[in-house]
């Protein structure tokens, strides 16, 4: 596989790794980043399913935070290395191959400010004739290697208390996903709907949930038409 580097959209100087033929940032990842929100107190934030480092490279633009992206794949996993080297920013963003279920061997339990992730979307059934023969494409759309609640699980060990985790994933998956964050004590705090035109269903959905949160005070926020955007930078209403 042939590897490129390109611009990591309009993020000035930004430079991503990627291959010609598979595992190029997308649209949700830059969602998510956007989502996220940063305080002046935060300190490590922590991004499962990284990728080619698309998440901890544009959040790198928004804080001094120290941030930690786990990617199972030893191919991917040596993108985001790239990726992080291009962009100097190997101070700051550590990349670790391995499984976010092992996460506790890399991190310091209830020490982390932020949970991320953009995981597989798709669950796992080995006789669908949907899964991908190319194995790492399967694993990356796939829950393979993990699910919803090794998820939950593995934030809920890192992150600090009532701090948040942000996921974006497919609308077909919102009950799942809100029932899973409930089993492990975690609140739903807001709520952003991503369309590809609005007279059409919502495509993805962005979440932030924080551990043994409050009940109450959800915010649905104005939804997202991906077709109007010129860029993706400044679309999010920040704050609590």
């Amino acid at each position: 596989m042939k590897s490129v580097v390109n611009d990591l959209f309009d993020y000035d100087g930004l430079k991503i790794y990627q291959y010609e033929d598979k595992f190029k940032f997308s649209l949700d990842s830059i969602l998510l980043a956007e989502f996220v929100e940063l305080k002046n107190n935060t300190r490590t934030i922590v991004d499962f399913c990284t990728g080619n480092a698309p998440v901890p490279l544009i959040l790198s633009t928004k804080t001094r935070a120290r941030i930690y992206g786990f990617e199972l794949q030893k191919n991917i996993y040596n993108l985001a290395k790239l990726s992080v080297t291009e962009n100097n920013l190997d101070s700051q963003i550590n990349i670790i191959n391995d499984n976010l279920t092992n996460a506790l061997e890399y991190i310091i339990p209830e020490s982390v400010d932020a949970v991320t992730c953009n995981p597989p979307y798709f669950k796992y059934n080995k006789d669908s004739s949907l899964i991908n023969e190319d194995e790492e494409k399967a694993i990356a759309r796939h829950e393979i290697a993990m699910n919803l609640e090794k998820l939950m699980i593995a934030a809920k060990y890192i992150l600090k208390n009532k701090a948040p985790l942000y996921i974006v994933h497919r609308c077909d998956r919102l009950e799942e996903l809100m029932d899973c964050l409930l089993k492990y004590n975690f609140k739903v705090k807001k709520l952003q709907f991503i369309y590809a035109g609005y007279n059409k269903e919502a495509i993805m959905v962005l979440i932030k949930a924080t551990k043994n949160g409050n009940s109450g005070s959800l915010k649905v926020l104005p939804p997202i038409d991906v077709l109007q955007l010129k860029t993706y930078k400044g679309i999010f209403e920040k704050g609590e």
